[in-house]
C-alpha cells in the first residue's frame, strides 16, 4: 500500500489527520509508526483550535524528517525545510482553497457551536478525508520530486 492509501486507512479508521500523514510516512525516516501516531495526536483539527489543518500539519512533520537540519549550523537544510514547508501550503492551499480548517470545514472548531455543526453535519467524514489525501498526495509529489539528501 502506498503513502497516500495508507494515510487515508488510517484516517478512516479512526485516527486524526495529523497522526495519519504522519505516520504513513514516518518510517521511511526512522520514526516508527506507534511514535508517528503518538506525536501527531494533538495536531488533528487545527490543533483542536481551527488553525493549520491537521492535514497540514502530519505532511509538514514529513518534510521536517525529510529536509530539517539537526545541526544547529547547518544553514542549508534549515532552509531547505523552510523552502519546502512554503511550497506545501502554497500547493495544498491552490488544490483545496485553504490549509486553515475552520476554512476548509467552513465552521469555528474552537467554540462548542462549530465543532457540533462539523459533527452533525458529517464534515470530519465528509470533508476530511479528501484533504488528508490531498496533503499525502502533495508529500509524496514533493518526496519524489526532489527526493531529500541524508542528513
Amino acid at each position: 500500500m502506498d503513502e497516500v492509501s495508507k494515510a487515508v486507512e488510517l484516517f478512516r479508521s479512526g485516527f486524526m489527520c495529523s497522526q495519519a500523514v504522519f505516520a504513513a510516512f514516518s518510517e521511511k525516516y526512522g520514526v516508527s509508526e506507534d511514535q508517528a501516531l503518538r506525536i501527531g495526536a494533538c495536531f488533528g483539527s487545527g490543533m483542536n483550535k481551527g488553525d493549520v489543518c491537521g492535514a497540514c500539519t502530519g505532511a509538514l512533520m514529513v518534510l521536517g524528517l525529510a529536509y530539517g537540519n539537526s545541526d544547529s549550523k547547518d544553514m542549508d537544510r534549515r532552509l531547505a525545510a523552510k523552502q519546502k514547508a512554503s511550497e506545501f501550503l502554497d500547493e495544498f492551499e491552490r488544490r483545496n482553497g485553504s490549509y486553515i480548517c475552520n476554512s476548509l470545514l467552513d465552521c469555528d472548531l474552537d467554540t462548542d457551536d462549530g465543532r457540533r455543526k462539523a459533527r452533525e453535519n458529517g464534515l470530519f467524514v465528509k470533508l476530511c478525508p479528501g484533504y488528508v489525501e490531498s496533503a499525502a498526495e502533495i508529500v509524496k509529489e514533493m518526496l519524489e520530486k526532489d527526493p531529500p539528501n541524508p542528513s
